[in-house]
């Protein structure tokens, strides 16, 4: 036989293992039909697979000469070391992360309301006044969560500052944060810097409103949680500072060309 022939001869032999295969367990219990899903969409794979492969006559004639060349493969298979489970753990996590990023992005678009109740009133803006102040309470709660949860004793994770940027953004962080030390500005517990730090942040909503997302962490925790912000925010900064100096600007068309330093000396 050629090598048409010995696929086709093959493929045949493999699909009728596979019929045996299926009619024995379709007389089997649904708990034993479960046993056996795995096993079962392997040999299906291995058999798709056999319509993209191009073995050589030799190869072909020698898993032909197997009496069951699919239970065969299938053994093979499933001995083999593969990244079945590290490819799934990825995908889930990739997976999650889309999620967390497209509810992230929902977040980080709700604007920063820089008026008063009073005005949002008048101006018809009172919705998207409530939703400022719903994200900035959202907010706080993100970071007394945060607080909590990555704080060793001693430390906050670095990783603490970074989440909660991702989800709200440096604006609204920045915003919320500010507030709560620029309330507390005679505890001696915040750092001088960070003291600075909230003082120069614009404020707005001042009085009743505004202690709605008053941070309640303990001062110490909340101080090393500024920190890592700020440094975040500052990193960021810088990166974007550079993309822009990078960033390529095009000569002017009407730019003459320079002239050889050579050809000038002469």
């Amino acid at each position: 036989m050629n090598e048409e022939q010995l696929n086709a001869a093959l493929c045949e032999k493999m699909r009728a293992e596979q019929e045996v295969y299926r009619s024995w367990l379709l007389t089997q219990s649904p708990e034993e039909i479960l046993n056996h899903t795995y096993e079962y969409t392997i040999r299906e794979d291995i058999l798709m697979a056999m319509e993209f492969l191009n073995l050589s006559e030799k190869q072909l004639a020698a898993l032909l000469s197997s009496p069951s060349p699919l239970a065969d493969l299938y053994k093979d298979f499933s001995n083999m070391a593969t990244d079945h489970m590290e490819d799934l753990q990825s995908c889930i996590e990739d997976r999650a992360e889309h999620i967390l990023d497209a509810q992230y992005e929902k977040t980080r678009a709700i604007p920063l309301y820089r008026e008063n109740a009073r005005y949002a009133r008048t101006h018809d803006e009172i919705e998207l006044f409530q939703a400022s102040q719903k994200a900035n309470i959202a907010c706080r709660n993100a970071i007394e969560s945060a607080i909590q949860k990555d704080f060793d004793g001693m430390n906050l994770s670095e990783d603490a500052a970074r989440d909660v940027l991702a989800e709200f953004g440096q604006e609204r962080v920045a915003h919320v944060l500010a507030a709560t030390l620029q309330s507390k500005l005679h505890d001696s517990r915040f750092s001088a810097s960070n003291r600075a730090w909230a003082e120069s942040v614009p404020m707005f909503n001042v009085g009743t409103l505004r202690d709605d997302y008053i941070i309640r962490s303990h001062s110490v925790k909340l101080d090393c949680f500024v920190t890592l912000a700020r440094k975040e925010m500052e990193t960021e900064e810088r990166k974007h500072s550079i993309m822009g100096q990078l960033a390529v600007k095009p000569l002017p068309k009407d730019r003459p060309a320079v002239k050889s330093k050579n050809r000038e000396e002469r």
